[in-house]
């Protein structure tokens, strides 16, 4: 389990971010041409800042259980202020101050766009108790008539309950293509709203057999997954939590460590879905997005030699009334 394909998608990221962001400067560069063209936008630009700062703030406020009476005294105060600075610039709407709405908006939409659909996601998402498929693992990893797929399985888990699976991971183990392995691991990323948090909590279903981790790390920590997984094994080891060891007879004479591959799980909008006309554009639109973003495996850090993905229908709303008709 290498770091090497962690830090080619962290220089990935990056060299796409500049580009990015050269592309937004050349943009607005050649279409102001003068720094004196661009007050309008600038100043219109800094007091939207200032209004979703003051709410941002306020929220933070609220949430901390501070007096409301004190929130509300701070809100009236600041968006005064704020308000009295966009009243004096939305003269310049028209003159270029157009653009750092346009901007805004764009990211926005962006943003509202991907909750939008991750709400619509986990809405329908089907979860199961790990411990309900216990002994069905077992006889799997026991099954030598079964090819054996890994020494150790890894599948990566947005199940935040720790005693819970989705259905579709039981699916690609059981169904898709049995995949027999000596020990079963699921895997969740907690992300925290601090920004450096580095925890995990690992659950025993059974000794040796299945196990889940559940990593909760800050908003700011890269999610380098391979190496903190390698760290949570050999902490593992250290404890004799767990024997990592091939079952290969003549491997394990040798004490070699077992194989370990992961699986990612990476969802495709299905064609059976039936669904509103808001929902499709916006699920329509998120995947769009999607195809210019990092793929989950590269997100997660995950080494590309040891990695299987997955594509999985995402069926939201399947078609309920076929009018179909059988002829001789």
């Amino acid at each position: 389990m290498g770091s090497d394909g962690s830090s080619r998608r962290t220089r990935t990221h990056r060299r796409r971010s500049f580009l990015l962001l050269w592309l937004g400067c050349v943009g607005v560069v050649l279409y102001f041409r003068e720094a004196a063209n661009m007050e309008a936008a600038y100043g219109l630009a800094i007091t939207l800042t200032m209004l979703m700062t003051t709410m941002l703030m306020a929220y933070y406020l609220y949430i901390k259980k501070y007096a409301v009476w004190g929130v509300i005294l701070f809100v009236v105060v600041y968006l005064a202020i704020e308000g009295a600075f966009l009243v004096a610039n939305l003269e310049k709407f028209p003159h270029g101050g157009w653009v750092s709405l346009l901007i805004g908006s764009l990211i926005a939409g962006v943003m509202y766009i991907w909750l939008a659909a991750f709400l619509i996601k986990m809405r329908l998402t089907e979860y199961v108790r790990i411990d309900h498929y216990l002994q069905p693992f077992k006889e799997l990893s026991r099954d030598i008539s079964i090819p054996k797929y890994a020494t150790h399985l890894v599948f990566m888990s947005n199940a935040a309950r720790q005693s819970e699976i989705e259905t579709k991971v039981i699916y690609s183990i059981f169904q898709k293509r049995p995949k027999r392995a000596d020990i079963y691991w699921f895997i969740h990323v907690d992300t925290t709203d601090d920004p450096y948090t580095m925890e995990y909590k690992v659950n025993t279903i059974a000794p040796d057999d299945v196990y889940k981790i559940t990593f909760r790390l800050g908003f700011r920590v890269e999610q380098r997954i391979n190496l903190f997984f390698r760290k949570v094994i050999e902490d593992m080891v250290k404890n004799k939590e767990v024997d990592i060891t091939s079952r290969y007879e003549s491997l394990n004479r040798q004490n070699v460590i077992g194989d370990f591959r992961f699986v990612v799980l990476e969802k495709f909008l299905s064609f059976e879905n039936d669904l509103p006309l808001k929902e499709r554009l916006i699920m329509n639109i998120y995947f769009f997005i999607k195809g210019f973003t990092t793929s989950e495996d590269r997100w997660f850090g995950l080494d590309s030699s040891s990695v299987k993905v997955e594509k999985v229908p995402l069926v939201i709303r399947p078609v309920e009334n076929i009018s179909l008709k059988r002829v001789s």
